[in-house]
């Protein structure tokens, strides 16, 4: 069985990220301690939000995210002030919205309802 269960993010600031992906995406929090915070999704995958001196230059990683209703969550988070790349379209990976966080990573927004309904329209 091969499971990815922890990754490291690289953070300029862990207690703005840990509140964003908290407040905003529904992490749970694990624990903080030097410098790191361990946040945690639905499916048991922990992010450690490790701080770092300076951001990272270059190509970053994205985050695919699943919600339960992409649009419902675009509206939520831009009503409270979040800024989008994109809201909710057709994507070239299906349908959804992007968001970056506090460093610059993208986090693509998708549902599986949309996703599925993306997946079965023509281009």
């Amino acid at each position: 069985m091969t499971k990815l269960s922890h990754m490291v993010l690289p953070v300029t600031d862990v207690g703005k990220s840990r509140d964003w992906y908290v407040n905003n995406l529904d992490f749970k929090l694990e624990f903080e301690r030097e410098g790191v915070a361990a946040i945690k999704d639905t499916a048991d995958l922990t992010i450690f939000l490790q701080q770092t001196a300076k951001p990272l230059a270059g190509e970053k990683i994205t985050l695919t995210i699943q919600v339960k209703d992409v649009d419902r969550k675009h509206q939520e988070l831009a009503s409270s002030g979040v800024k989008f790349a994109s809201a909710p379209t057709r994507q070239f990976w299906g349908y959804g919205a992007e968001v970056p966080d506090p460093d610059g990573y993208m986090n693509h927004l998708w549902d599986e309802v949309t996703m599925l309904k993306a997946s079965r329209e023509k281009s």
